[in-house]
This record gives structure tokens, sequence and C-alpha cells, in this order.
């Protein structure tokens, strides 16, 4: 009987990796063929439907893409409010998360009732546009920022994981003289790092790949986010024509370009993914469970 049970555990593990390596297979070839194209010529990429290796490694698509100043001021724009979103978001998660951890918090219930409530009910694209534009951040970076500024399911997981602090270290800190803030500076924030980096990769990641937030909230050509360009470009209509009047039509390499800035739009995320990625599994985790 064990043998058998060894020998239907052992097809079960093989038909478990095929399956995961076919579904890995289908993942990334698409992603192997832009990458593969954005390096190829204009007349390879028309010639041959699919490829995941050019004939002729050719880098003339990244010369013109940072050689010109729409693209280059787009990945600018969306480098910046990435770094000062994830900053903000960050920031105000773990401040709103640490007093509603603690139980003696006057109004506590109250408050978190009405940040569940947000996660079942939410005010709709129309009311969250008006709200926007009543406070003035229309064409503003902040626009892209303030709107999903705490986002309370990562709210409630930050709660729970400093919930699950020891209280002592806390009362002995206070015990030597140091105040709230000195406690949370000095002995939470130190302890939360794995958490701190889950959601700092989480909110960048949502920023960087926001779609419809500057779509809706910016207006002015010069401040569209890399994902605005990617998808003007990709799909011109009325709206890109300031835009593509901008770049040079007997240099524009059309389907190059479309793949090369597709990789830049992706490629940072990819590579910050590995340095997290040790706090990742064990951020997510801490935090969901409660003791």
């Amino acid at each position: 009987m064990a043998r058998d049970e060894s020998v239907g555990g052992r097809v079960f593990d093989v038909l478990n990796v095929v399956l995961l390596l076919g579904l890995a297979l289908i993942t990334l070839l698409p992603l192997l063929y832009v990458a593969a194209g954005s390096f190829a010529s204009e007349g390879e990429i028309a010639a041959r439907p699919f490829f995941l290796w050019p004939k002729h490694i050719v880098t003339d698509t990244y010369d013109y893409i940072f050689g010109t100043g729409v693209f280059v001021r787009a990945l600018a724009t969306t480098v910046g409010v990435t770094l000062v979103g994830t900053a903000v978001q960050v920031g105000l998660t773990l401040t709103m998360a640490y007093p509603l951890s603690k139980r003696r918090l006057p109004g506590r219930a109250l408050v978190l009732n009405l940040v569940i409530f947000t996660l079942v009910f939410s005010g709709g694209m129309i009311p969250t546009y008006l709200v926007v534009r009543n406070l003035g951040l229309l064409d503003s970076y902040w626009a892209l920022i303030l709107p999903l500024a705490i986002n309370p399911f990562y709210l409630i997981i930050v709660k729970t994981f400093f919930q699950q602090l020891p209280e002592a270290l806390e009362e002995a800190a206070m015990i030597d003289g140091c105040t709230e803030l000195g406690v949370f500076r000095r002995i939470v924030l130190p302890l939360s790092k794995p958490i701190i980096a889950t959601f700092s990769l989480f909110y960048a990641v949502g920023i960087w790949n926001d779609y419809m937030s500057p779509l809706l909230y910016i207006n002015d050509s010069q401040k569209w986010t890399l994902q605005v360009l990617v998808r003007q470009l990709t799909a011109p209509n009325a709206d890109s024509a300031n835009v593509v009047q901008q770049l040079d039509s007997t240099l524009f390499p059309e389907q190059g370009l479309k793949f090369a800035i597709i990789v830049i739009a992706t490629l940072p995320i990819l590579l910050v993914y590995p340095f997290l990625q040790k706090h990742f599994a064990k951020g997510v985790l801490i935090g969901s469970v409660k003791e």
C-alpha cells in the first residue's frame, strides 16, 4: 500500500511540475518575444511573426527612446511619482495602523468599522473625480497619490502585525522615558522591516502600473506617466496627436518602439523585486494571522 501511495505521490509531483512549467512557459513566451522584438530591426519584426532571439541585435529603438524628450519626461515622471507616492502611502498606512492596533484608543471600533466599510463600498469613479477636482488637484501629481493613499486591506494587515508585537518591549521603552512617538520610531519601526518592505513593493507596483488615475486626472500631455504614454502610442487616438507630432516621423520605429517602451515600463519593478523577495513571504504572512 505504501508503495502504491509513493508511486502515486511521485506521479502527482511530476504532473504538478509539468503543469507549472507549462503555465510558466505560457507566461514567459510573450515577454521574451517583446524583449527580443525590442532589439530587432523593423524589417525583421515585419518578416518574422514570432521569434525569441533576433538575428541581428540592434539598439536603435532604445537610442531613439532615450534621445526623445517625450519618453525621458514620461519615465522621469513615473519614477518620481512612484518614489514619492510609495513613501507617502507607506508612511500614512503605518501611522494610521499603529494607533488602531491599541485597544485603549478612544473611538477605535468606529474607525475600524469605517475602514472595513470601504472594503465593500466605495464612492465610485465620478464622485472621486469630483472630489479631486474640487480640491484643485487636477493636472497635479498629487492626484495620482492622495486618492489612493491608504489601502484599507493593507492597513488591516499592518494593524494586525502591530498587535502581535510584544507589549513588554513598548512598556519597557516607556518606563525608560520614551514617548509614544519615540516607541513607534525606535522600537516598532525597526521590528517592522519585513512588512514595510512588502507593502512598499505592493504600493510601488500599484502606482507604477496605474493607468486610470493619470488618464482621469491629468489633462496636460507634458505630465503623462509612462503607462499612459504606452497606451497612447500603442493605440493612438486624437488625444495623443500632440505627442506623436513631437516625434520625427521619418525616424519613428513604430513596432520596435512599442516593444521597447513595454520593456522599459516593466523592467524597473522586475529589478526591484529580487531585493525585497526575502521579506516578501514573511511580511505577508506575519500580519495576516493573529495569535
